[in-house]
């Protein structure tokens, strides 16, 4: 019964926290934010994808007047680009990077072809492919003209395979917002992980808001001299701040759905974050014993996120054979690849089992350490 009166009181702080409210919605905006950033930019940094989006039409490319009805402008024009014309190729470099995104022209009487592009633009990527693969085709064609070849002979050269694409079990496919394997990169290869987390990056902050504010309102002795025992006290205070966390993580995973990002294995992952949202916790009570105040709290977690932060998230950079068997034990990537695909390996469980042994001794070394601190106290 007294448990139950301290997780209700550690629960009722919290929802009445408007801090911690506010934190829980600049974290839909960070997730919103990402969603839309790699969206954007998986779409822009592909022909293909703008194309279909129907953003070609913004790439502008210049090109000098006397080009006008050549095979060079309708190879350019068949890439979906918009021309603009100049009256001469001077007037045209004048304008790149500002009315035009490049300039393509003929640099010398042996026709050799020009190009002038503003490698600073958002569309550079998406206008270089798109502009050599004109020329590629443009060049090809005035070889095979040069050789006497008909205009039928060179389609079917230029053009020598139809392919037809046929979806099979698409009907048994989960939605996905993107079809780009860039959009997929950076979704489950870096903001899923991140998105999951965020709650637990927090969690570390509310527990030594807890405990430390305990200690500052000289409540902490009152706190111990309850007839509850040390691990008892602390399941109170944990216990609240960890089902807060995963229905945040919940939350989240619903959320990535409804986006059309469908994380899979979601019950096993929120096993795998209980876990890690044990040893956030065990961490700032840890933090907790050894400071007085909630300004020396605040400083030792945000150090402590920033390891946390390097540890979990360079892994998913690295390619390391030599160090894989400790890097697939890093709870980042065993979430990667839970999360993209429906396909569950049993050896990613038995990886994460290190996982789950350092979270519990980071959770054992706290009970400790608060016993000690209330012994101390008492």
């Amino acid at each position: 019964m007294k448990l139950l009166s301290l997780f209700k009181k550690e629960a009722k702080d919290i929802l009445s926290n408007k801090i911690y409210l506010l934190v829980v919605f600049v974290q839909l905006l960070i997730i919103l934010g990402a969603y839309g950033l790699a969206l954007t930019s998986s779409v822009v940094t592909d022909p293909d994808l703008l194309d279909e989006w129907g953003g070609s039409t913004a790439i502008k490319v210049g090109l000098p007047q006397n080009l006008q009805g050549s095979t060079l402008e309708e190879s350019l024009i068949n890439q979906d680009l918009t021309l603009m014309y100049f009256p001469d190729v001077e007037s045209g470099l004048n304008q790149v990077g500002k009315e035009v995104v490049a300039l393509v022209y003929i640099s010398n009487e042996e026709e050799d072809i020009g190009l002038q592009i503003d490698n600073t633009n958002v569309f550079y990527p998406v206008a270089r492919d798109k502009i050599n693969k004109a020329l590629d085709y443009y060049q090809l064609e005035e070889r095979l003209s040069s050789r006497g070849l008909s205009v039928e002979e060179i389609n079917i050269i230029q053009n020598p395979l139809d392919i037809n694409e046929i979806e099979i079990n698409k009907e048994s496919a989960s939605p996905l917002a993107l079809e780009s394997s860039y959009f997929v990169e950076i979704m489950y290869g870096f903001i899923v992980p991140f998105i999951l987390l965020l709650p637990f990056f927090l969690a570390s902050n509310i527990v030594t808001d807890s405990v430390v504010g305990e200690k500052e309102r000289k409540t902490f002795e009152v706190l111990l001299m309850t007839p509850l025992s040390g691990p008892m006290v602390i399941a109170g205070k944990i216990l609240p701040i960890l089902l807060f966390s995963l229905m945040q993580s919940g939350a989240w995973i619903m959320l990535l759905y409804f986006l059309q990002v469908p994380v899979y294995n979601p019950l096993l992952l929120m096993v795998l974050l209980f876990f890690v949202g044990l040893g956030f916790i065990g961490m700032g009570v840890l933090i907790s014993m050894l400071v007085d105040s909630t300004k020396e709290a605040n400083s030792a977690v945000t150090l402590l996120l920033f390891f946390a932060t390097f540890i979990l998230f360079l892994p998913l950079f690295m390619n390391i054979p030599t160090l894989s068997g400790i890097l697939n034990t890093i709870p980042t990537v065993i979430i990667v690849r839970m999360s993209s695909g429906p396909y569950l390996n049993p050896i990613w469980i038995l990886e994460f089992l290190p996982s789950v042994l350092v979270s519990m001794v980071i959770f054992a070394l706290s009970i400790f350490y608060f016993k000690q601190e209330g012994a101390i106290r008492l």
